[in-house]
């Protein structure tokens, strides 16, 4: 018999921005690292370190210059990126006391840092004011930040992830996506201008996630509920999975902003043998409309959740990929726990 999800919602006595799940040695130990605020207050923002199934009262909390506006965890690093243009990293375990900063400004960002992620040795960041930096180790405790390229206020990053050593993936207003490859000169060697429904001749990329094994595949979330996946193979033939008006077989799950898109391997595909080779495997997605919903390739979406208020970010438990995290807009975190057999597609 199929167990069907459960999910629980946890009111908490501030705003939740962003959430991700930290590495956990015992089962008894689910952490989270929270990005929060409180809106009536000024000043108030933390990076909170919260425990299942008690996320009410932090475990340990850093104060951060400004609001935090990206949220990333490698195994051994936390980095957490603000409205003001600074970066924070410290260990996964949550050392306060080991904080190493980049204070915004002329030498790094000026204005929210969006796209934030970790690939082995360096950091990339992409922010609103169009700049792109690798972030890595100068030794000593201190970090090194070198630009790559500077927008000049033509454009504005909303996000960045890494596919391999040398290449990674932005996309923001203004670009589209963008594929980058550091052994031909930190330059970008591919670009996407994304499509978008209603006619709309222009979009924002929200959101962007690199295929867990087939690196040159890209999932990208954005404006008017679109969710296309991209293929360097065709990089001029994105494939729709989602949106209003887009294609006759990408039924729109939302119609709103999506914030954030993620591949799902714990979602069996709906058709095992034609994953392996040509389709897009299964993507999650959260948006401002309160939607949480699985996307799959000429498939009827499946939803989760659908919230009365925006699910600003969620996150897959590397560990336990039946687990999901939402942060809530109304001030709460929900955890869902899928069944295996009530994943799958029928």
């Amino acid at each position: 018999m199929a167990d069907s999800p459960s999910f629980r919602r946890h009111p908490l006595p501030f705003s939740i921005d962003l959430v991700r799940w930290l590495p956990s040695s015992t089962s008894s130990g689910r952490l989270l690292a929270a990005a929060v605020h409180d809106p009536t207050i000024p000043a108030s923002s933390h990076l909170h370190l919260l425990s299942l199934p008690d996320p009410a009262s932090p475990l340990a909390s850093l104060p951060l210059s400004s609001r935090p506006t990206a949220l990333r965890c490698s195994p051994s690093v936390l980095a957490a990126a603000t409205s003001s243009g600074s970066l924070h990293l410290l260990p996964s375990s949550f050392d306060t006391d080991s904080v190493i900063s980049i204070p915004s400004g002329a030498g790094f960002h000026v204005g929210p840092v969006r796209g934030l992620d970790c690939g082995g040795e360096e950091w990339v960041t992409a922010g609103e004011d169009g700049r792109v930096h690798l972030v890595s180790d100068g030794g000593d405790g201190r970090v090194v930040a070198r630009r790559v390229w500077d927008g000049k206020g033509m454009l504005g990053y909303e996000t960045a992830r890494w596919a391999s050593s040398a290449e990674f993936a932005t996309g923001g207003a203004g670009c589209g996506v963008q594929w980058w490859d550091r052994r031909k000169g930190d330059a970008v060697v591919a670009q996407c201008k994304a499509i978008w429904g209603r006619g709309v001749a222009a979009g924002m990329v929200h959101s962007v996630d690199i295929h867990p094994s087939r690196k040159h595949i890209c999932v990208v979330g954005g404006s008017s509920g679109a969710i296309f996946a991209w293929d360097l193979r065709w990089p001029q033939q994105p494939i729709p999975l989602s949106g209003v008006g887009l294609h006759e077989t990408a039924e729109p799950v939302c119609e709103s902003e999506v914030w954030e898109v993620l591949f799902d391997n714990y979602t069996q595909s709906s058709d095992i043998i034609s994953a392996a080779s040509t389709r897009i495997l299964p993507v999650m997605m959260c948006s401002e409309d309160g939607i949480l919903a699985i996307v799959e390739q000429d498939e009827r979406p499946l939803e989760l959740l659908a919230e009365p208020c925006a699910i600003n970010s969620f996150d897959i438990d590397p560990q336990n990929p039946s687990d999901v995290v939402c942060a809530l807009e109304w001030e709460s975190i929900g955890v869902l726990t899928r069944g295996r057999d009530a994943m799958a597609a029928e």
